[in-house]
């Protein structure tokens, strides 16, 4: 009989021909749908008479019927549909095969063996294991995309920009989603093995892993912690004891490794880029094409009725009341595949978003929803659309409580919500807005049309006249004043917060207003962390003045409940007697202090290169526990954790620290220094390393 001398996977010339080979495992990565290479080295050679069948299987409990197991027999053909294998030659007792894999294969780790069948007696022979993936360069896989340079983004590369901060100020930070680092193709696999879905019926779940919109939404479960001991633990408390703060995270690759390390436990914490970030590496890993989302101003409507309620005391405070609120901005993701179950036009760009906030079929997922059917208002589908159709459409309501505790409605906004959705653009840094994938032209026809139809499949008994926002807004009378807030002066951390309330009488009246004022630190979903500062100042308005008034919050003030944030919400509610109060809302973001990287010498694969720190303290106080975090993939490998020493006022520090890059092409250097005064300082590099 003939017994295995070797087997040789072609690992780097399969790896090359289908896209695997910025994998730093060692395994034969291979995409569906494509030929892959191998040559079998048997004791002796195949007789005439022989035959050959190949077995792949995949999961705990392999079965032909769920196409998580194939029989295949070694032919001189192509086969049809199914798994194949051709002989490209046999020489010298070595096989040269050719092996095929169906384009809707389950995805995941699959053992290959070989039976030889000759003159009556079976010999079987283990050849080994390869990792399948989702294949975006084939016509026939449902996460095909065509365009080369967006899969050269949406698929291959490891770095990337988040949108961050508010409407009047859009911030960005680098992010390493690094998914072709040393192990993250298998924390991405045992990702899939601790789904619930995965404990509850392994056999099933397996066979079902040849669907992306199935994993995209297992996905959205598992990357966060609740219900399933999923990857990150959420916290918008303001207070993270017992893990990280959420701002100091540079990238994915971190977390997973430290998921890994403690068998599987969630990584404290996270907050919703922490959450897409990592939703992205484990997308992109798996070859589901796919992009972050910031929508700023984004809804969290909690009872399905397409409107946000705000609540105000007569003090000019925000009341946490009610589940509701909307949020400075929210990052979720963008997967590409096709939609079988909705029909092709609704193929395209999907929402996944696993940030933890509202239960699913009893589990905290959400998605994948198309991005198509949601600017259709076409809420009754399949998944999670309401949801996701309030986070960009919702209307905002204002209550306010009266002095005697009525609650009473002040006003309705039908056009602040869902503002400047961004992402990245194709091969730069630059921010592309996609709102208009979302939604039609703010107040368009079409956009009311849109929202008026989803009302209905929502609230189907409910009355038109009654609920919508526009028909509110006819009801309610002219309030006679209007404010605004105006910043003077520059807005940083460890300066004085310099504000103008802009006062305008609307009439040819003269009118007295009595204006409470508070200021809050908050976290970006608008979590009330610390009232800062308050004033209350009555004021005669002569007729249509304008009168300004300014707001002064000192760093003595905030300082200690300023959170890594940065910011600061002011109100203002504006009372004029027997008339509806005016709320006038600001927040504001302080701008950290700059922090500087430099590459100091050429960057060059293989060579280790110095990079320089420099960072000021421009405080009239020491910062102390200084702490720098550097990580970028293809320049080095893990992170880099530096202790900083102490800084006097005013002081400069500079530190050095070195890096290797292992991979040519532009690729992103990311820091994040913190200390006991700042939580966490962001800064980025574009490196060019040549070969």
């Amino acid at each position: 009989m003939s017994g295995l001398q070797g087997v040789n996977w072609q690992t780097a010339s399969n790896r090359q021909a289908h896209h695997t080979d910025r994998f730093y495992s060692q395994d034969l990565i291979v995409r569906r749908g494509q030929p892959f290479h191998m040559s079998v080295t048997l004791s002796r050679g195949l007789s005439s008479e022989g035959s050959v069948t190949f077995t792949v299987s995949t999961g705990p409990y392999p079965s032909e019927s769920a196409k998580t197991k194939a029989v295949f027999p070694l032919s001189n053909g192509t086969s049809s549909s199914g798994w194949g294998a051709q002989l490209v030659s046999n020489r010298n007792n070595v096989l040269n095969i050719s092996i095929l894999s169906p384009a809707n294969a389950p995805i995941g780790r699959y053992t290959l063996n070989m039976q030889i069948s000759s003159q009556g007696s079976d010999s079987m022979l283990k050849l080994g294991t390869f990792i399948l993936l989702f294949n975006p360069w084939l016509q026939a896989d449902g996460v095909f995309m065509s365009n080369h340079a967006e899969r050269e983004e949406y698929v291959q590369e490891d770095a990337g920009i988040i949108f961050v901060g508010s409407t009047n100020r859009i911030g960005m930070i680098g992010w390493n989603y690094g998914q072709f680092e040393e192990g993250i193709l298998n924390i991405c696999l045992s990702v899939l093995d601790n789904s619930l879905n995965f404990r509850r019926d392994p056999a099933t779940d397996v066979a079902h892993r040849n669907d992306p919109k199935y994993i995209g939404r297992v996905l959205s479960a598992m990357i966060n912690a609740n219900d399933d001991n999923g990857v990150i633990s959420g916290n918008w408390s303001g207070s993270y004891t017992g893990g990280r703060d959420p701002r100091n995270w540079n990238g994915s690759v971190e977390i997973l490794k430290e998921w890994q390390r403690s068998g599987f436990r969630p990584v404290r914490y996270g907050q919703c880029w922490v959450f897409a970030g990592t939703l992205n590496t484990v997308l992109r890993c798996l070859g589901i094409p796919s992009r972050v989302i910031t929508n700023f101003n984004s809804a969290h409507d909690t009872d399905r009725n397409l409107s946000v309620d705000v609540y105000y005391d007569p003090l000019g405070r925000p009341v946490e009341k009610g589940s509701d609120s909307v949020w400075n901005f929210h990052v979720w993701n963008e997967a590409w595949f096709v939609r079988s179950d909705l029909g092709p036009s609704y193929n395209g760009w999907q929402v996944l978003d696993a940030t933890p906030q509202e239960r699913s079929q009893g589990v905290f997922q959400c998605g994948p929803a198309s991005v198509i059917a949601i600017r259709e208002g076409n809420v009754d589908w399949d998944f999670d659309m309401p949801f996701i159709f309030a986070e960009v459409n919702a209307d905002r309501i204002t209550w306010i409580y009266e002095s005697n505790g009525a609650l009473k409605k002040n006003s309705s906004d039908t056009h602040s919500v869902g503002k400047y959705i961004s992402t990245k653009a194709v091969g730069s840094n630059s921010r592309v807005d996609v709102t208009e994938k979302y939604k039609y032209p703010e107040g368009s026809s079409q956009e009311r049309q849109v929202f008026e139809k989803a009302l209905r499949k929502l609230k189907p008994r409910v009355s038109f006249s009654a609920t919508s926002a526009s028909s509110l807004a006819r009801d309610e009378p002219e309030p006679s004043i209007s404010g605004r807030f105006k910043v003077a002066g520059v807005l940083a951390v460890g300066k004085e917060v310099n504000l103008v309330l802009i006062l305008k009488n609307l009439t040819s009246d003269t009118k007295t207003v009595t204006v409470n004022m508070t200021a809050w630190t908050i976290v970006y979903n608008g979590t009330l962390v610390h009232e800062v500062w308050k004033d209350s100042v009555t004021k005669s308005l002569n007729p249509e003045e304008e009168i300004e008034h300014p707001v002064k919050i000192t760093y003595a003030q905030y300082e200690k409940y300023l959170k890594a944030d940065n910011m600061i919400r002011t109100t203002a509610v504006c009372q004029v007697t027997d008339e509806p109060e005016v709320v006038v809302e600001r927040d504001v973001i302080l701008d950290n202090p700059t922090l500087t990287l430099e590459v100091l010498d050429e960057a060059r694969v293989q060579k280790p290169v110095n990079v320089q720190m420099l960072f000021s303290n421009p405080l009239d106080e020491p910062v102390k526990d200084c702490v720098l975090m550097v990580e970028g993939s293809g320049l080095l490998l893990g992170s880099l954790k530096i202790d900083v020493p102490a800084l006097r006022p005013k002081e400069r520090s500079r530190v050095r620290f070195e890096i290797l890059p292992t991979r040519s092409g532009t690729k992103q250097l990311l820091a994040n220094f913190s200390c006991n005064k700042f939580p966490a300082i962001k800064a980025m590099l574009s490196v060019d390393v040549a070969e």
